[in-house]
């Protein structure tokens, strides 16, 4: 009796909290629940970031959008975030602070020679890898983005797009199925409406989605198809080099009727791998397992006797594009690290450069085996020479 009443005062307190927020950008009781875990001094509202504008925040609360200065310390709000907010010196609305990120998709920032992480989505449950089926499948991006998808904390899923435009549907759909082992995989028609429920299905209920791939793979029409209205302008796409123009030109999200909400993205080039060794491992988790049963723990995969790798490869049951994608993927990990970390620098250089100094200690060792050997041949050579003469 008292576990029932006690339920109930529960229920009541959940339904009470849902109003505080925004519950049209994925406020539920289980968000309430977590602001009510990470308390804010002299926070007196809640709200989640839509969009991340030049000099302002938009920012949705129980009562509608507010435009907000940036918080004046701590973490950098991204779209997605959930914030506290509470008054000013003028009575006005600003953000305190920014709650810890349940998940974050990040990357590393465009340029060669950062270290710098760029974070591109925050607390969404769902990231949606957006594949065209009118160009062809680029398989290291697509493995590269679900590395990022996976370290995100969110779940990955690949929607592949513009099914009604191809005849090779179908084959597309095969080779990411292999490709992205353990992902879902869904197949859209936004013209038609074709796979929008199941979509929808994939989603929980008041979560969110980040939608990322490259301009012009119809994500914005698959986010008006999902809305049931134009919400994203939709651009043409060249049909020499498949680019579409960047009608996302900022991360906003975009709340639907029945509490989904999605992110939309400009659309994606590259995708620079951030501090991902845990989304590798998911990723590749098949190859790294099969590296752990080589006869030697210290296997190179060469042409070292029972090496798992290389005899997988060459019996076709771990294809080799595979293989050295996942190798480049650890070494930009690694020289990642190394620029983060400067002991592991120092580290690094030095190490290289003992293994320079070896080699050229052992190439002069060599030069001069050779010499001595020429010159003792030539020296005997001479003397026979000498005593022929006399």
């Amino acid at each position: 009796m008292n576990t029932s009443s006690g339920n109930a005062l529960d229920s009541t307190i959940t339904n009470q909290q849902t109003t505080d927020g925004p519950s049209g950008f994925g406020y539920t009781a289980a968000v309430a629940r977590y602001f009510e875990d990470h308390p804010c001094p002299g926070g007196t509202g809640r709200g989640r970031v839509v969009r991340v504008d030049r000099n302002l925040l938009l920012v949705a609360v129980a009562d509608g959008l507010l435009h907000l200065p940036y918080p004046l310390s701590g973490e950098a709000a991204v779209t997605g975030d959930w914030v506290w907010l509470g008054p000013n010196r003028a009575g006005d609305r600003q953000i305190l602070t920014v709650l810890p990120r349940r998940s974050e998709l990040s990357r590393k920032r465009a340029f060669e020679d950062s270290s710098a992480e760029q974070v591109l989505a925050a607390n969404m449950d769902t990231v949606g890898v957006v594949l065209p089926v009118d160009r062809p499948l680029t398989h290291n991006r697509l493995e590269r983005t679900l590395v990022a998808a996976w370290d995100s904390g969110a779940t990955p899923l690949v929607i592949i797009t513009k099914a009604d435009l191809a005849q090779v549907a179908d084959d597309v759909v095969g080779k990411v199925i292999l490709q992205a082992a353990g992902v879902e995989v869904v197949t859209t028609s936004a013209e038609n409406g074709d796979g929008i429920d199941e979509l929808m299905a994939h989603i929980p209920a008041g979560g969110t989605i980040v939608l990322l791939g490259p301009s012009g793979a119809g994500k914005s029409t698959l986010i008006n198809a999902l809305a049931g209205r134009e919400v994203q302008h939709t651009g043409e796409v060249r049909s020499g080099d498949f680019k579409g123009k960047h009608t996302t030109t900022s991360r906003e999200l975009v709340p639907l009727a029945n509490g989904t909400v999605l992110m939309d993205t400009p659309g994606v080039r590259g995708f620079g791998l951030f501090d991902a060794e845990d989304g590798l491992g998911e990723m590749f988790g098949d190859v790294e397992e099969l590296a752990g049963t080589c006869r030697f723990n210290d296997c190179g995969h060469g042409n070292e006797p029972g090496c798992a790798v290389r005899e997988a490869i060459d019996h076709g049951v771990l294809p080799e594009r595979r293989w050295n994608s996942y190798l480049k993927m650890q070494r930009e990990l690694a020289a990642l690290a190394r620029r983060s970390d400067v002991a592991a620098q120092r580290a690094y250089y030095r190490e290289w450069h003992q293994k320079v100094v070896s080699v050229g200690k052992s190439q002069r060792w060599a030069e001069r085996e050779v010499a001595e050997r020429q010159e003792k041949a030539g020296g005997t050579g001479r003397g026979k020479r000498r005593k022929g003469s006399r």
